[in-house]
């Protein structure tokens, strides 16, 4: 895998497809899309690691978010039309205090200008089309939200949140119940579960890099699975959890990495009864 710093202005899709030439993939996939405004963490999968992608596409995200008060925007960022001013009136004490009420679980509606489909058709297609269609509410939480600066009629916010957080539509919540309305105006993700972009390198700099030195910011298969206990298995229930059996193991129940013939053979889920039943393996080279 493969830890990708996006550039603003690039669609998370173009980001992977050029990664993935770079490195000749065959088979790669990023684990959460970006907007093409925000820059940041981009963890992309290639070859059996696309098979574990899932498992980042679940774990939380952490953000840093610039907001413009005064104004909402028909995108819910720059890249949109504004389409509604007000007077910003606030003091610092009041955005605290808002701030301190989108803490925690939410509901929270998913914008117009996103991925989403209805009717097998991306929200974003519709909303180009001048139609609005109702969104139900959805379920996130937003663990931290950290001031880091405020002037005026602008804020940075640190947020770390759970999958599936809309930072633009938290961005004009917060504004809409300041009574002033805000958009965002630049966006960078700084982390997804455990990986962090100061670890991430970025397309230009594979770019320009010798193939044979570029090999070297690839991770392993298991990095994605860190968080997780391990569990070693001898040759013979290595090769029968490789061809889908489960084995009995010593272990307490849930998820594991499982490591047999001095590689990760993929990840397996442990019973109460102890059995250990493979839930994604990897084909050896």
């Amino acid at each position: 895998m493969l830890l990708l710093d996006k550039p603003s202005g690039c669609s998370s899709n173009a980001a992977l497809q050029s990664a993935r030439r770079l490195f000749s993939a065959a088979k790669a996939g990023h684990t959460g899309t970006l907007d093409p405004l925000a820059s940041g963490l981009l963890p992309l999968c290639f070859g059996e690691a696309t098979k574990f992608s899932i498992d980042l596409l679940a774990a939380d995200k952490t953000y840093e978010a610039d907001l413009l008060f005064g104004a909402n925007t028909d995108t819910g960022d720059a890249e949109g039309a504004v389409v509604r001013r007000r007077p910003v009136a606030f003091q610092l004490a009041e955005l605290e205090a808002v701030l301190a009420r989108f803490r925690g679980p939410l509901r929270q509606i998913p914008p117009m200008y996103s991925a989403l489909k209805r009717d097998g058709r991306p929200l974003y297609e519709l909303a180009r089309q001048g139609v609005e269609v109702e969104r139900e509410a959805r379920e996130v939480t937003i663990h931290e939200l950290i001031l880091l600066d405020f002037a005026g009629d602008r804020c940075r916010l640190r947020v770390r949140c759970s999958k599936g957080t809309y930072i633009r539509a938290l961005a004009e919540d917060i504004g809409n119940t300041l009574d002033c309305g805000a958009y965002l105006t630049a966006l960078r993700r700084i982390a997804v579960g455990s990986l962090c972009v100061t670890g991430a390198v970025t397309l230009e700099q594979l770019t320009t890099q010798p193939e044979q030195d570029r090999a070297r910011h690839l991770l392993s298969l298991d990095t994605l699975l860190q968080s997780l206990p391990a569990v070693h298995l001898d040759d013979a229930d290595g090769l029968r959890f490789l061809h889908g059996n489960p084995v009995t193991v010593s272990a307490d129940a849930g998820k594991y990495r499982v490591y047999g013939f001095s590689r990760l053979l993929g990840l397996g889920e442990v019973e109460d009864s102890g059995r250990l039943q493979p839930r994604r393996v990897v084909v050896a080279p």
